[in-house]
């Protein structure tokens, strides 16, 4: 069954988050993944979760679950993770 990672992105660091978005990309299609689209918040109508403000949001798909975990587990995007540090904040989870 295909899986959507959403993630919700804080940026902190523009120069940081360009590399680390020239870069992902790459780590995603390598385990049959796809950026489907990255775009910039216009409006929040609720937060009754009370989550962080989050500026950007990106949504990428795999397969399957197991497709997307072992992305997310792989060296390739662990070596990603300093610059993700600078570039943002992020909570990205798996819908289905």
């Amino acid at each position: 069954m295909t899986v959507k990672l959403v993630g919700l992105i804080k940026q902190l660091d523009p120069a940081a988050f360009e590399d680390y978005r020239s870069r992902v990309g790459a780590t995603v299609t390598s385990f049959r993944g796809q950026v489907i689209y990255r775009g910039k918040l216009a409006h929040a109508f609720w937060n009754e979760l009370d989550s962080d403000n989050f500026d950007a949001f990106v949504e990428l798909e795999f397969p399957t679950l197991e497709d997307a975990t072992q992305w997310a587990a792989s060296a390739d995007y662990q070596e990603l993770l300093a610059v993700r540090s600078r570039a943002m904040r992020l909570t990205l989870f798996a819908v289905t």
